[in-house]
């Protein structure tokens, strides 16, 4: 008797995180897309797709896929080569939070085994709405937006998960969390994110994200010694420039220093002076072309990523030009202690890049005082 092959939902969402390396810190909406599109931005959703869907192509036999049309799915499938049914036409040249809906609608009703879907939180929102908890997900972080638990912490490894299930390996499914923000108040410098449902996903720990932890440091005394320690190196070196990533950490040394600081995005220091406030990956591109820099930079409490969560501006392009050797990696212990024991994260969108990046990184966690700490390899 031969097994049925695994009935793969998938949807994408083509426009998700298409405002990050433009500094849109969204993606929400037609006009933030056409901007976005206006100032070069590259859809990303399929090539992230493409890298969780590499880890199924030794399987494709066990795999039928059904998805959605031209780039919500249909396209890059088919490029792949893999079986695969049409339940649902995309309705106008950008896609739309109905889109998606409607797409997750027609999946619920084919019965799949797993809807695989890429996007950040407002398409986990989307597809919350429409399944809830009645059937298996896992999300493809692809998005500006990524605080939910849904999400795998890398492409690859939601790829892996499907991977494990496909091969009947047991996987416990678990109700995680489907968080958002307010995308305006976002592009104000305040996060100000609620749960909108839970839904169900493969608990497999090593692959899957927890729930962003909101909330500034609350130790002021280890926040000044670790921005001492950071402004004293500014001293040393005032020829450098300074790539002043986002996050509350760094808002902290921004604050220190007296300088005005993109909470939510990405500054540049010289000579303790802003150069420029909330750049895009282009323009980073340009002003660390042949010039000294070093890119200060801190994690996500309780998910660990260092890369790829709303800091997009980091491009591949420009973290190779900087050098993994001139990152500035800055954290309280707490906040690394907050990790359980799990590893960083670097997920750049570049597989080769994020290879490179992994192992022990020092991390400045006080004055003058370093641990060293892994960055995951997947």
């Amino acid at each position: 008797m031969s097994i049925p092959s695994f009935k793969l939902g998938l949807v994408i969402n083509p426009f998700a995180g298409i405002g990050g390396s433009v500094a849109l810190k969204g993606s929400d909406g037609i006009e933030t897309r056409e901007k976005a599109l206006a100032l070069g931005a590259a859809k990303l959703a399929n090539t992230r797709t493409r890298l969780a869907l590499e880890e199924l192509l030794s399987l494709k036999d066990k795999v039928h896929i059904y998805t959605a049309s031209g780039e919500m799915g249909e396209a890059l499938v088919a490029e792949m080569g893999f079986e695969h049914t049409v339940v649902y036409q995309q309705q106008a040249a950008q896609s739309e939070a109905r889109d998606t809906e409607r797409c997750a609608t027609l999946l619920q009703q084919q019965n799949v085994d797993l809807l695989l879907f890429a996007g950040g939180d407002g398409t986990a929102r989307n597809v919350c709405h429409i399944v809830g908890e009645s059937l298996p997900v896992l999300g493809v972080p692809a998005g500006c937006k990524i605080h939910s638990g849904v999400y795998a912490v890398t492409p690859q490894a939601a790829g892996r998960v499907v991977a494990m299930m496909v091969q009947g390996e047991i996987v416990t499914l678990q109700e995680a969390a489907v968080m958002d923000i307010d995308e305006a108040l976002f592009r104000q410098g305040r996060v100000n994110a609620r749960q909108y449902g839970e839904m169900r996903v493969p608990s497999e720990l090593r692959y899957i994200q927890a729930v962003k932890m909101g909330g500034k440091e609350s130790d002021e005394l280890v926040l000044s010694d670790i921005a001492a320690h950071v402004i004293e190196f500014m001293e040393e070196h005032p020829e450098r420039l300074f790539v002043m990533g986002s996050g509350s950490t760094v808002d902290f040394i921004m604050q220190e220093l007296g300088v005005s600081n993109t909470l939510l995005g990405v500054d540049l220091v010289q000579n303790q002076q802003i150069v420029a406030h909330d750049v895009t990956a282009s323009a980073l591109l340009e002003y660390t072309t042949n010039q000294a820099t070093t890119l200060v930079i801190t994690l996500i409490g309780g998910q660990g990523h260092i890369f790829g969560r709303g800091n997009q501006q980091l491009s591949p392009d420009v973290l190779k030009q900087i050098g993994r050797e001139h990152f500035l990696l800055v954290a309280t212990k707490s906040k690394l202690q907050g990790l359980n024991g799990k590893p960083l994260i670097a997920d750049t969108g570049d597989a080769d890049l994020d290879a490179q990046l992994a192992g022990v990184i020092s991390v400045t966690t006080g004055y003058k005082d370093q641990v060293l700490y892994p960055i995951a390899k997947f």
